[in-house]
């Protein structure tokens, strides 16, 4: 038996590898200068912060100095979508999206509604794909920025960002895109993607939390969120957090350097979890596409289970469930309803993340502990399983 409890949400956050940690630790002691000082100690501390850039920036393709330094992908969202709005707001007020983005994408698209500005929200098909010739029939004279994840966080469907990069280059429009579940698992380049804005996130690539980084094409101008300095190109004002960039560059590196062979073992431990899952429990259904998908992304709906009672009878593995908890209700997710699927099936759903560090042994025993806990949720009733899931 695996040592518990077993840790398999690896799309929420990663543990941060060892070798990220002990590239961070002089940054606190020796190399502690600030990298906008000009004294020896902020030297030291900007040639750290110059070889962090450059790790993040080989990971994707990029060019250094195309690397924005971030709090994480929620605020590299952010700069991106407002940024973009405000700064090319005269040539247009439109902005395309899909249905299936983050909070984070979704959220500032809201608020620059609030404002004025028009978006337009491009559905997916069952599996979660948007079509690029949906996409191209939403651009208008008016559009301005184009915003579709490469990965989705909850069914790991990957999306056409490539083909739909094409049609926003010929139509002169910008192109973003949140890769921060795909950057790290996946080959990730900005020029095959055809992309001018990119965010990432290091927490989810075994990297330190609290940083990130957007991805800014040569050319492309933003309006800063914030000012206050002119650090990061006059992007993202703020003293540098070295230490937290110095372990995303490791982290980048690593990843860059291992990813076939966790790419690989991923793929195997979900396809292991997926196959004993089918052949354990009767009415399970993999939601997502099933082959363009993230290689540790196992998304799963039980038949006639609540999914909150099955995460809380999944006491030795933490999972997470496909429903969004408010202070009054679970309401079904709103990627699985706009794919079309039921709000019982959705409530009925759980995401597997697989990650750099789990074992055979535990997909086993996670098989085990999901077979178990479904056979006593379904012989109870519906009603009982709700009972303290509010």
């Amino acid at each position: 038996m695996p040592r518990v409890p077993i840790y398999m949400d690896n799309h929420a956050t990663t543990r941060t590898d060892a070798r990220v940690v002990e590239a961070m630790l002089p940054c606190f002691g020796e190399n502690f200068g600030n990298a906008n000082s000009v004294h020896v100690f902020g030297q030291r501390a900007a040639e750290a912060v110059d070889q962090a850039r450059a790790q993040v920036a080989a990971l994707i393709g990029a060019e250094p100095r195309e690397i924005v330094f971030t709090s994480g992908a929620t605020e590299s969202n952010n700069l991106a979508i407002k940024g973009a709005a405000a700064m090319y707001r005269r040539q247009g007020n439109h902005i395309v999206t899909t249905r299936i983005e983050h909070r984070a994408v979704l959220d500032p698209c809201r608020r620059l509604e609030r404002l004025g500005y028009h978006v337009t929200y491009v559905p997916v098909d069952r599996f979660g794909q948007v079509s690029v010739r949906d996409i191209a029939e939403a651009i208008t004279p008016e559009t301005i920025l184009v915003s579709v994840m490469l990965a989705n966080n909850e069914v790991g469907t990957l999306q056409p960002v490539a083909d739909i990069g094409k049609i926003c280059r010929a139509r002169q429009v910008l192109l973003h895109t949140d890769a921060t579940q795909a950057v790290g698992k996946l080959p990730v380049a900005v020029d095959a993607l055809n992309v001018d804005l990119l965010s990432i996130s290091a927490h989810k690539m075994y990297g330190p939390k609290g940083i990130g980084g957007l991805y800014v094409r040569r050319r492309v101008r933003l309006e800063p969120m914030f000012d206050g300095g002119g650090h990061e190109r006059g992007m993202r004002s703020g003293t540098l957090a070295v230490p937290n960039i110095v372990g995303f560059g490791t982290a980048c590196a690593l990843c860059q350097r291992e990813m076939v062979q966790d790419r690989d073992r991923c793929q195997e431990l979900r396809d292991r979890l997926h196959d004993g899952l089918v052949n354990a429990i009767d009415d399970c259904t993999l939601n997502g596409h099933p082959n363009e998908r993230l290689p540790g992304n196992l998304n799963m709906s039980f038949a006639n289970v609540h999914g909150e009672a099955l995460l809380m009878g999944l006491k030795n593995v933490a999972v997470s469930s496909g429903s969004a908890c408010t202070s009054a209700s679970v309401e079904p997710s709103y990627v699985l309803r706009a794919m079309g699927v039921s709000d019982e099936l959705a409530l009925a759903s759980i995401r597997f993340g697989i990650g750099r560090f789990n074992t055979v042994e535990e997909i086993d025993f996670t098989i085990e502990e999901c077979q178990r806990v479904v056979n006593r949720l379904r012989a109870i009733s519906p009603s009982a399983q709700l009972v303290g899931v509010k």
